[in-house]
């Protein structure tokens, strides 16, 4: 009796060992899907640029405010640049264009344009999809100002990044 006991343990640990882990999100969806985009913009933290507010209140902005742009602006040698309100640009994009956009566009610091450059059709698909499923809100983000131009508060000042 005891041995069986020891071996309905040990196989419980390695069922529970073989489960998939979860990322503690409801949905992580599937490719293309709405809830995989919502997914997506929360761990890569897309939302956290692009929402006013959202990092200094470690993300309890109500969702139907996310994407709506940020007027703090970054500030570094190149100039200052601010996070779009994706809700009014994708409005004006298609699946096609945004693929596109995605693929090709080199951004100004901090954005992160590689990570999309690697990213899959399917996952910028969820991607667009899902911001663009919240309606479009809000304005445009601040214009880029070049260097040399002081910005108005409140922005955050970018380290000159090092020689290659």
């Amino acid at each position: 009796m005891k041995i069986r006991a020891m071996h309905a343990l040990r196989l419980l640990v390695v069922a529970l060992w073989a489960m998939p882990c979860s990322s503690g999100l409801a949905d992580e969806g599937a490719p293309g899907s709405i809830e995989r985009g919502r997914y997506l913009v929360t761990i890569g933290n897309c939302v956290g640029c692009h929402t006013a507010k959202f990092i200094a209140l470690d993300g309890s902005v109500p969702e139907d405010n996310w994407f709506t742009g940020s007027p703090v602006g970054f500030r570094s040698q190149i100039g200052t640049t601010y996070a779009s309100n994706l809700r009014v640009y994708f409005q004006e994009l298609s699946e096609d264009g945004w693929l596109a956009v995605a693929r090709t566009t080199t951004y100004r610091r901090p954005m992160p344009g590689w990570s999309l450059r690697v990213m899959s059709d399917g996952d910028l698909l969820a991607v667009y999809r899902y911001v663009r499923s919240l309606g479009p809100k809000g304005d445009r983000a601040p214009d880029f100002l070049p260097p040399g131009q002081e910005p108005p508060r409140p922005y955050i000042e970018l380290p000159t990044p090092p020689s290659p």
